[in-house]
């Protein structure tokens, strides 16, 4: 993805997040002439994304990317639950892919023994996990962090993801519509997430059971992609014979305090 490219996703994200902006002010905040200015919110507004209104623009979203503290309170136990049941997936000397989520992060917790174990990510959460394990090597991928999602994003974030043979990609996502649609609201974040699916061997969708029938504003990737799904055990129903008849195997996620 080109500085341009890159640029239009970081103004795109900026107008999701503010509602309405002037271009006045996209000009100051991206230190650009209001000629490009024009060029690039004109193709957010072909894109669908953005409208024009009198001296700006502002967001078509019905709603914005939530903070990544709101989303971490949702349901804990179950990601918890989920987080464990991927990391039985990683075996000694992979090299692991752990995608910005607040499902993706709790896999680290489970992997403390385990050897030469190579965790790549952007995830500032899932580094902070990692760093205390000795037995596995941490690799951060470049960036300036975004707040919301706790991750490191930059246009050279793809490019050195990109360098790397990923064994195993444990995948979060903000919604799966019910036709398996698999969805991300941060337009940062969507480059990232279609370069870890394809430079890795196998990709593990892990999600808590209020992801499905819901969608956000990109879509990265189909059901079909995943070697499987790993969601706790209250999985709707539609998404299991959504996956049955994808032939994806769904790994279902016990939760340990709902146990007795």
């Amino acid at each position: 993805m080109g500085m341009k490219s890159f640029r239009i996703k970081q103004m795109e994200q900026y107008i999701m997040e503010h509602d309405l902006v002037s271009m006045e002010e996209l000009r100051n905040v991206f230190g650009i002439s209001m000629n490009t200015v024009r060029l690039d919110v004109t193709q957010l507004v072909n894109k669908g994304v953005i409208r024009k209104v009198y001296g700006g623009v502002c967001s078509n979203q019905k709603g914005n990317l939530i903070p990544f503290e709101e989303r971490q309170s949702k349901n804990i136990q179950g990601k918890i639950a989920v987080g464990k049941a991927a990391a039985l997936l990683v075996q000694d000397g992979d090299i692991i892919y752990i995608d910005s989520g607040t499902t993706t992060m709790y896999v680290i917790d489970y992997l403390g023994e385990l050897n030469n174990v190579t965790v790549l990510t952007n995830n500032l959460n899932a580094i902070n996990r990692a760093v205390l394990l000795p037995d596995v090597n941490v690799i951060s991928l470049p960036g300036t962090l975004e707040r919301k999602t706790n991750s490191f994003v930059s246009a050279d974030t793809v490019r050195t993801l990109e360098k790397y043979n990923i064994k195993k990609a444990f995948m979060a996502s903000s919604g799966i519509t019910e036709n398996g649609m698999v969805t991300n609201a941060s337009p940062l974040e969507y480059e990232i997430k279609k370069a870890a699916i394809e430079n890795s061997d196998n990709v593990y969708l892990l999600i808590d059971s209020s992801k499905f029938g819901k969608s956000a504003m990109l879509t990265y990737a189909n059901i079909s992609d995943m070697s499987k799904v790993i969601v706790d055990d209250h999985a709707d129903e539609g998404l299991l014979s959504l996956c049955e008849k994808k032939n994806v195997e769904v790994v279902l996620a016990k939760n340990e305090t709902e146990a007795d």
